[in-house]
């Protein structure tokens, strides 16, 4: 396959890049993250159109089998060796599953073990992708690390993708922000078709791959059945709001605030939703309507803040979002004492601690928190949601 010095192609793509940068281009060296999926195949395929002296590495975070007796990280791997031959790049294997375990999901199971309902991306991406493979790249002599989320840079600082519909910097908030002066997004300026057009074009192996969706590495699965495994739930009461019994569940840990489905709780009147938890008491508290006031406060305090800008201090006016599909929300951001207190210009729904929240100054990833406290709920505090608000 010819890689040579393409200018047509390469404008095509959104990449404006002279004779002389190509050239500078061959004299670093780029590490790719190698998923065994589209984005990151097309990821090594835009840094080889770019000069680049190109390596892929797999990583291996999960050791399961499938119940077929195959292994998908198995058969990841196999995609990424296409690709790899493909495109004419050295590639190689790495196994973090002890690091994965350690850094990662032992934290995910004993906030769940607590009642929470963490997100395993965000502390992946800190502690396994931009620390431990980080650090293999550099190590293997690399220049850049590239990986195919969808982000940009805008001067070593997080800026969000030009397809907001698959926007990742929510997820990428706690990663330090020095790493950043050493990775490349390749694909952040493209929107999702055009990936799947290269893809195409290139004939590459992974062109009409399913996207991965579920958790980090662990995949699409009977997310009850699979933490099951590793928790042991108690069954408890639905109750409402006045305590009143309205059923059976399984285990606090597997209900999330905001949630709707999977409690079977029928009976007149609108649908029932998840709008308290009490570990101590082993009750999962409902409420009907999705506008119920108990689903809805004003503000948050948010901890172990990470900034990837300059840190701010005092008291400052930029947007925000609680939930990674969550468009941002205008909100007022007081620093104290290594804590962020945030208050929504307008109210919102099932925020939930231990969760992040991420911070947004136009284009730019401000940084972010985990949810530590949220503000008492209309319905605590005896109001009604106000007649229009944003959510």
């Amino acid at each position: 396959m010819n890689f040579d010095y393409n200018p047509k192609l390469l404008a095509e793509y959104g990449l404006n890049l002279t004779l002389e940068d190509y050239r500078q281009n061959a004299t670093k060296t780029v590490v790719v993250g190698m998923s065994g999926g589209v984005d990151s195949s097309v990821t090594a395929l835009i840094t080889k159109l770019q000069g680049y002296k190109v390596i892929g590495l797999f990583m291996k975070n999960w050791d399961e089998t499938n119940p077929d007796g195959t292994c998908s990280a198995d058969q990841d791997y196999q995609d990424v060796i296409k690709v790899c031959e493909k495109l004419d790049m050295p590639y190689y294997s790495v196994n973090f599953v002890k690091e994965y375990w350690d850094g990662v999901f032992e934290e995910f199971l004993a906030d769940y073990r607590k009642g929470f309902t963490p997100n395993p991306d965000i502390l992946c991406n800190r502690e396994i992708k931009f620390k431990v493979f980080y650090n293999r790249a550099r190590l293997l002599g690399a220049d850049y690390l590239a990986t195919g989320h969808y982000c940009q840079l805008d001067h070593a600082r997080l800026a969000k993708a030009v397809d907001q519909n698959k926007d990742q910097t929510y997820f990428l908030y706690a990663v330090n922000k020095d790493v950043f002066k050493h990775v490349l997004f390749p694909i952040g300026h493209l929107p999702k078709p055009k990936v799947r057009e290269l893809a195409e074009k290139f004939d590459l192996a992974t062109k009409a791959k399913k996207d991965s969706t579920g958790i980090c590495f662990i995949g699409e699965r009977n997310f009850k059945a699979f933490l099951s495994q590793y928790i042991d739930s108690q069954k408890g009461n639905f109750v409402d709001l006045n305590g009143k019994v309205l059923g059976k569940h399984d285990g606090v840990c597997f209900y999330t605030l905001g949630q709707r489905k999977g409690m079977g709780i029928g009976g007149p009147g609108e649908a029932w939703f998840v709008v308290a938890k009490n570990f101590s008491q082993n009750e999962v508290i409902l409420a009907q309507g999705d506008d119920h006031p108990a689903l809805y406060a004003d503000g948050l305090t948010a901890v172990e803040l990470n900034w990837l800008t300059d840190i701010p201090s005092g008291t400052f006016k930029c947007k925000a979002k609680v939930r990674y599909r969550q468009p941002e929300q205008p909100c007022t951001v007081t620093i104290e004492e290594g804590r962020a207190k945030v208050v929504f210009d307008h109210p919102q729904r099932a925020m939930t601690p231990r969760q992040s929240v991420v911070f947004y100054q136009d284009n730019l990833c401000l940084g972010g928190g985990i949810i530590s406290e949220i503000a008492p709920n209309y319905y605590e505090l005896g109001k009604g949601l106000p007649e229009v608000f944003s959510v």
